[in-house]
């Protein structure tokens, strides 16, 4: 039987950019549905008082230089820093919430995931975007105008309150089974739950 999982993730997270691709090699592997939940992790750390960990300077250094690169290098996933880090997020996770609506999530995700931690795109460029999308063969006119539509703009402070209200205090924040894990660094215990 088939384990759903919860993804809370953001774009700009890079510790969420891998996640969602080691998830991506766990759901070949196991019976596991991933449900991704959009939110926005700005709102996340200004509900709970937390901050980035890239804010302290020399965590930050630690995870961006070695960190990130060796659970990258573990699990062949491509990764590059984005040189236009940190990047405004709001207007990307408005997208990823019209692409579940427009049915094309999976393709959107994966793009902007890429744009952003492969490609290195100033994803915070709405002409940027817009080439993006469309290079991907997406509909980026639907897609740019269904993302500030105020149900979709409403639908991102819901999930990122639910968030809050449920323990998330940063990404990536998965659900499985009713127990809350905290980091791209902690899919080896969902893998054992998977295993199980």
């Amino acid at each position: 039987m088939a384990k759903t999982l919860e993804f809370y993730f953001d774009f700009g997270s890079p510790t969420a950019y891998l996640a969602h691709k080691r998830l991506g090699q766990l759901a070949q592997q196991y019976a596991l549905e991933v449900r991704y939940i959009p939110m926005l992790l700005g709102g996340v750390f200004k509900a709970t008082a937390n901050t980035s960990p890239v804010a302290i300077p020399a965590k930050g250094k630690y995870m961006l230089e070695q960190d990130l690169p060796r659970f990258a290098r573990r699990y062949k996933v491509p990764m590059n820093f984005n040189p236009h880090f940190p990047i405004n997020t709001l207007n990307l996770m408005r997208g990823a919430i019209a692409a579940q609506r427009l049915d094309c999530f999976g393709d959107y995700v994966n793009c902007i995931y890429d744009a952003v931690w492969v490609q290195k795109k100033n994803m915070g460029d709405p002409d940027e975007v817009r080439e993006v999308l469309v290079s991907a063969g997406l509909d980026a006119d639907k897609l740019l105008e269904l993302s500030q539509d105020t149900t979709v703009k409403a639908e991102l402070v819901a999930n990122t309150d639910k968030a809050v209200a449920r323990g998330v205090f940063g990404a990536p924040t998965l659900f499985m089974d009713g127990a809350m894990y905290f980091g791209q660094d902690r899919l080896d215990f969902i893998e054992e739950a998977l295993r199980d």
